[in-house]
């Protein structure tokens, strides 16, 4: 489901200094894939087990080969660790990740992790590999507000759904997948997208981010305190909530390296509203293609480049915030509002008073 409501570039909005890439999207890092599985079902008053269902999963594959034989460099950071994931300490230990980056609610993980464990095992003995140990690396936030979370709508078929839905391309925005039952900032939050390109030395490289925006905050577009002015009701946005966020870029980084850039994604967490409040569960996790496709070409000079020169890092750590601010907006700009269990109801945000004050403040 691709949705029809503009994303914030579309308005006029500019983020930073550097140019996106085709699709504005974590897929533009060549190889890098996205797939969706939306479980929306029923209405009315909630019953356990049976629904209202506002949930889903998100898969971000690095690349189309086989990650349990092809894993690629990584690192995460978290700034509020309020949160359930499943696979970080082995990116801790040993830098890398060896299967799909699977999101979706908090209740959800146990399956999300069972699913991925079996296709991984399964994508192995098509391999004519013999499974061995590994660990998937699984990401929630919780979308209890509007979803039956505690009915554990999400099953295997789902996760695999969305490993096998995963392509490059434009990305589904707004409430799909893991973003289906998130809020943001007091209005419906959901998955969002964005990319930079930068320039270091005579080579090209690309950042992208994925978001699973669920975090309270006062909604900031570009520096302009919209949620704010718009006069959203406090009670909405001091709930401190959640957010999922993946990078991905080709630049040849090592897993330190990945770890530094990943703790950039906080500065734009931060400029789009967040606060990293007491209950919050903030994540960033970020990997590296340039491994797998570089190193197999033999490249290991760019590699070592960076190794030798931290300095260079400086233009990706830049596009990193970008990139995190953007993907936020865009998970906001593309929700509509949505109305869950118990007639609990997330607003979309409005988006012609949002453009109204931006062109007020000269931003558009």
């Amino acid at each position: 489901m691709m949705t029809a409501r503009p994303r914030a570039r579309d308005i006029g909005v500019r983020i930073g200094k550097y140019e996106t890439r085709q699709y504005n999207a974590i897929t533009d890092v060549p190889g890098v894939a996205v797939g969706h599985t939306t479980l929306i079902e029923g209405h009315g008053p909630l019953r356990i087990g049976h629904g209202p269902v506002r949930t889903g999963v998100t898969a971000i594959l690095p690349h189309p080969g086989a990650l349990i034989r092809e894993p690629v460099e990584a690192a995460h950071y978290v700034f509020n660790g309020a949160g359930t994931t499943a696979g970080l300490s082995l990116i801790d230990e040993f830098g890398h990740i060896e299967t799909p980056i699977v999101l979706t609610n908090t209740f959800s993980v146990g399956a999300a992790y069972d699913a991925v464990t079996r296709h991984t095992i399964r994508t192995a003995l098509a391999e004519g590999q013999t499974p061995g140990w590994f660990s998937p690396t699984i990401g929630e936030t919780f979308d209890g507000g509007l979803n039956d979370a505690a009915g554990l709508h999400v099953r295997e078929e789902h996760v695999f759904g969305a490993i096998e839905a995963a392509a490059g391309g434009p990305v589904a925005e707004g409430s799909v997948g893991a973003g289906t039952g998130t809020s943001c900032c007091g209005y419906k939050g959901g998955i969002g997208v964005s990319s930079r390109r930068v320039r270091i030395g005579r080579a090209r490289y690309a950042v992208g981010a994925l978001v699973q925006s669920n975090f309270g905050g006062d909604l900031v577009v570009d520096g302009v305190p919209v949620g704010r002015l718009l006069a959203q009701q406090v009670a909405a946005t001091q709930d401190p909530g959640s957010i999922m966020v993946v990078l991905a870029t080709d630049a040849p980084l090592a897993s330190r390296q990945l770890h530094r850039m990943a703790k950039r994604g906080s500065f734009g967490l931060a400029r789009a509203g967040s606060s990293g409040g007491h209950g919050s569960g903030d994540y960033f996790i970020a990997f590296s293609t340039a491994y797998r496709s570089r190193l197999a070409a033999g490249d290991s000079a760019e590699i070592a480049t960076f190794a030798a020169s931290e300095g260079l890092l400086d233009p990706l750590f830049a596009a990193t915030a970008d990139a995190v601010e953007e993907a936020i907006l865009n998970s906001v700009f593309a929700s509509d509002t949505m109305v869950g269990r118990d007639g609990n109801s997330l607003p979309g945000l409005p988006l012609d008073r949002v453009e109204e004050l931006l062109r007020r403040h000269g931003r558009v």
